[in-house]
């Protein structure tokens, strides 16, 4: 927040505020939602106030994951009306953004509602924004995958290119774990018995179509008989008109780039008053 705040104020201010509104006239405005959807990264509204000026008294009536509809108030916001405008485009740049990952997340949740399919995001995330962005994915009832490289070993293609064999991946992955999960990217049947023969229990299956997907699974069924129980995700193609033909199939998760990477900000405004009446 501070970051922001320092790019959009720099060394001289809020030049239009100062220049049009009294330096002791106070007021109140109020969050707004312009659309339905799911609200995320109140926190960073009370944030940018607190660092703007502590004055500002900021009260919340919805919480994050909360629905909303177009008109309703979000949150009021209270104290000297310059430094409410000053914060009010940084606030609106959080809440927005983050509602919108949150709406458009709970658009692929309801997709798969009754299938026992989870919603996972991915690391395609707005660098320095992975945090907010994977919270607000959880607001919108999604599941965080790894955090980032460091929490869990994720085989992919070119991991596989480098080791030379999908087996030599797999297994240099789990004996380098030291007990962190392992994922195992595959891309074909054959890729997908070559991991599982190797020692995988959780497999990506990358860019599979919903039939060949359909096909993994049941081959995957077959072989927990002799290996155990096989964990699948379904990654790549995976859109909102496909979700439910993929979470159909029996894979325990899909995993969706675009909650992140793609979501529209959910539109919100700020509606000033220049009293402290309520509205």
């Amino acid at each position: 927040m501070r970051r922001a705040l320092e790019e959009d104020l720099g060394e001289a201010g809020d030049l239009t505020s100062i220049a049009t509104v009294p330096a002791d006239a106070s007021g109140h405005a109020a969050f707004v939602a312009r659309e339905s959807g799911v609200v995320a990264g109140l926190a960073l509204v009370a944030q940018t106030y607190e660092q703007v000026d502590p004055d500002v008294v900021v009260t919340f009536e919805v919480h994050d994951g909360d629905g909303v509809d177009a008109g309703q108030r979000l949150a009021t916001v209270r104290g000297p009306l310059r430094s409410i405008l000053t914060g009010e485009r940084t606030a609106l740049n959080f809440l927005t953004h983050l509602s919108g990952i949150a709406t458009r997340t709970a658009a692929f949740v309801g997709a798969i509602e009754g299938t026992g399919c989870v919603v996972r995001d991915t690391r395609k995330t707005t660098p320095g924004l992975r945090l907010l962005e994977k919270a607000a994915v959880r607001a919108g009832g999604g599941v965080s995958h790894r955090t980032g490289l460091f929490d869990a070993l994720l085989v992919k293609d070119n991991h596989v290119a480098a080791a030379g064999s999908i087996e030599a991946a797999t297994r240099r992955a789990l004996a380098g774990s030291g007990g962190r999960p392992v994922q195992v990217e595959v891309d074909s049947l054959a890729q997908l018995d070559e991991a599982v023969e190797a020692g995988a229990r959780d497999l990506l299956l990358d860019n599979f179509g919903v039939e060949d997907t359909a096909t993994a699974v049941a081959r995957v069924r077959e072989l927990e008989g002799d290996h155990g129980r096989i964990r699948l995700e379904s990654s790549g193609r995976v859109d909102l008109d496909t979700v439910a033909g993929y979470a159909r199939t029996g894979v325990d998760r899909v995993s969706v780039g675009a909650i992140t990477h793609s979501a529209p900000q959910l539109d919100v405004g700020l509606d000033i008053r220049l009293d402290d009446t309520e509205r």
